[in-house]
């Protein structure tokens, strides 16, 4: 039937065909395409130091008691922890709709409440600071 219409028709078919190629042309020219899209992961980076202490004691006597408190803030999607000599770096993702906002404050919140648990030698309070993965270099040289 629709082969039939463009073999008797073919002036039709090239104008259904070039009204086809221009609306396509049309809608990508509006279309919003960026290589990499703009999103915000909510991603909150965590950074303690105790200088001197191997690695294995930074992950019991830091990162654990802080990573216990902060699997009491809801939203969280995952957490993970890179223990090095004398630095502990707890990376902490939740759930994109969660307020990137909120959540710093939230670990802020639990921050302070471990401080008391945290060894007394640590030099300074651990910090954290909010992070977009999209926001990373593609290539470094």
């Amino acid at each position: 039937m629709i082969s039939e219409f463009c073999i008797r028709r073919p002036v039709a078919t090239l104008l259904m065909s070039f009204a086809l190629v221009l609306g396509g042309l049309f809608a990508y020219k509006f279309l919003p395409v960026a290589a990499l899209p703009s999103a915000e992961f909510p991603v909150v980076n965590v950074s303690a130091s105790l200088p001197g202490a191997s690695p294995e004691t930074m992950a019991t006597s830091v990162a654990t008691p802080l990573i216990k408190q902060f699997a009491t803030i809801a939203g969280i999607d995952s957490i993970s922890t890179t223990n090095s000599l004398g630095q502990t770096s707890i990376a902490i993702q939740f759930v994109l709709n969660r307020d990137i906002d909120a959540a710093a404050a939230d670990v802020q919140a639990a921050i302070a409440r471990t401080q008391k648990s945290l060894p007394p030698q640590m030099t300074a309070p651990p910090s954290y600071r909010k992070v977009n993965p999209a926001d990373a270099p593609i290539l470094l040289m």
